[in-house]
């Protein structure tokens, strides 16, 4: 029988994805930016993000010399925002400190900020046709299912034993084809449900497969239930301009610019009111509160009660956090959390 790397290298020629914006290139830069962006992210999300983004930024430089805020601007909607502060930090890393042109090892790759073990052997191969395996979200999964392996992948001993397995498996040549082509197949073919066994190569010795066992592997994490999280958030609306508020640099939508969020347990309006003049000396005049907006993250689910608010008077902001009204197309351009994206025309009935 071929091997496991000859059966995926033939599949990836004949079957594997060639034309992606970022394949076919040895920029450093736009690979990186590639696997940034499809961490927990599919291929089909990234594409429009992805252009964009080389569009405004099309060298390390010009993203190294780019305000956080624009770079969040562009990220807005895509989620998992530690992402775009590791990308605008690990930009101006390289423009400071390494002439700004990228390390060409995956050790050396490894020190930048939010590129681990996976993520600079994807740029180490592709970029600089360095040996070095990957083990993403995606060939975990594969790998599991091959070889019939037991527990979390996330655990330490399990990672440890699919990190060996993935060095074991690396073939003497075409290391670019065969890297590509694991990531392809757990995309396209392994997938997490309704794999899609009858047309992959490695059926016929995959331990997974041939016990029936494909739906069980690779283990879901053990653990309790994401969090849940109640809040208001509040859309203050005074003459055809809405209030935003920038977020902490910490915790959810860290940096991007948001509606203010209220913990009311009373939503009266004498109880919203109070909170509004304390916190930006403005009069109520009007509230409606909408129905429940849910929003999933990975460790918690947030159950957001939105109130359009009508306010008059003169902003004096007593928050500590920068606030201010915003047109429309101001606030279209602002980098927004999705649920905020989704809710802002409500703003301007």
């Amino acid at each position: 029988m071929p091997s496991f790397a000859s059966r995926l290298i033939a599949w990836q020629r004949r079957q594997g994805r060639h034309h992606l914006p970022w394949q076919n290139t040895r920029d450093a830069y736009r690979i990186w930016l590639s696997e940034i962006m499809l961490q927990q992210t599919q291929v089909t999300t990234v594409i429009a993000y992805y252009e964009r983004f080389t569009q405004r930024f099309p060298t390390v430089q010009a993203l190294a010399a780019a305000p956080l805020s624009s770079v969040l601007e562009l990220w807005s909607g895509l989620g998992y925002y530690r992402r775009a502060h590791h990308l605008h930090t690990t930009a101006q890393s390289i423009v400071n400190d390494c002439g700004g042109a990228f390390p060409d090892t995956q050790e050396q790759l490894m020190t930048l900020p939010g590129i681990g073990r996976s993520t600079a052997a994807a740029i180490a191969v592709f970029a600089f046709d360095r040996r070095a395996a990957i083990l993403d979200g995606n060939v975990r999964r594969l790998l599991a299912r091959h070889y019939g392996i037991e527990g979390f992948t996330g655990l330490p001993a399990v990672e440890k034993t699919l990190w060996a397995l993935a060095e074991k498996l690396l073939p003497k040549q075409h290391l670019e084809t065969y890297t590509q082509a694991v990531m392809d197949l757990g995309a396209q073919i392994c997938t997490r449900s309704k794999p899609l066994c009858g047309q992959c190569p490695l059926r016929s010795d995959c331990v997974a497969y041939g016990q029936g066992r494909v739906h069980e592997l690779p283990t879901p994490r053990s653990g309790k239930a994401p969090m849940r999280r109640d809040f208001c958030l509040l859309i203050l609306r005074r003459n055809r301009h809405v209030l935003l508020e920038a977020r902490a640099d910490r915790g959810i939508w860290s940096g991007l610019w948001s509606f203010p969020e209220g913990e009311i347990r009373k939503k009266s309006h004498d109880a919203l009111a109070a909170l509004i003049r304390e916190r930006w000396g403005l009069t109520l005049t009007e509230a409606i509160v909408q129905p429940v907006m849910v929003h999933k993250l990975t460790h918690r689910t947030l159950h957001m009660t939105p109130i359009l608010a009508t306010v008059s008077g003169r902003l004096r902001n007593m928050t500590g956090r920068e606030a201010r009204f915003f047109l429309l197309p101001e606030a279209r351009q602002c980098a927004l959390p999705a649920p905020v994206r989704r809710l802002l025309p409500q703003a301007f009935p």
